[in-house]
């Protein structure tokens, strides 16, 4: 069924003028960076994405890491498992409810986050903050609404012609 729902939501945003080609220069650059998060430092991207909120928000559990970086809990506990592993982060219990854990980077993490290639590429971050500050504002609230409008359609449960799952009492099931 999620794929179903990628299919037309692909359909929805290619019907946009250019969005074809802007969609496949994102894709493309998405994946050369996650070649080169790869390459540099041997995580994948949700590693990447989970060691860099560990580095933004210091010491925090596990719960709070998951809900930054957009990660289902049991999806974060199997990459701290990885980072552990690596020597990235370590994770101990709270002194004062052992059933909290929290994580923090090693010092060998944070070398690591120091040395990590530059998401956006060193070019379109330097074209990126020559912007004015509120077109930035106004690229990242964009963004920030288009993944959030795609997360909801993929998350979405599939029309079964139930109205419970209709998403508002007395509107029509999805067809």
């Amino acid at each position: 069924m999620a794929l179903s729902r990628t299919v037309e939501m692909l359909r929805v945003i290619s019907s946009l003028p250019c969005a074809t080609s802007w969609t496949l220069r994102a894709i493309s650059a998405v994946t050369a960076f996650c070649s080169s998060i790869a390459e540099a430092m041997g995580l994948t991207l949700p590693q990447f994405v989970v060691l860099d909120a560990l580095g933004e928000m210091g010491e925090v559990t596990g719960r709070a890491l998951s809900a930054r970086a957009d990660i289902s809990p049991p999806t974060m506990v199997g990459i701290l498992d990885k980072l552990e592993a690596k020597g990235l982060i370590e994770r101990y219990r709270s002194a004062r409810d052992r059933r909290i854990v929290h994580a923090r980077l090693t010092p060998r993490g944070e070398a690591a986050l120091r040395q990590a290639p530059d998401p956006l590429g060193e070019r379109l971050s330097r074209g990126f903050r020559a912007l004015p500050a509120d077109q930035r504002t106004r690229i990242l609230d964009g963004l920030s609404q288009l993944g959030a409008l795609a997360a909801a359609a993929l998350t979405e449960p599939a029309g079964d012609g139930n109205a419970e799952n209709s998403g508002s009492a007395g509107s029509p099931p999805p067809e």
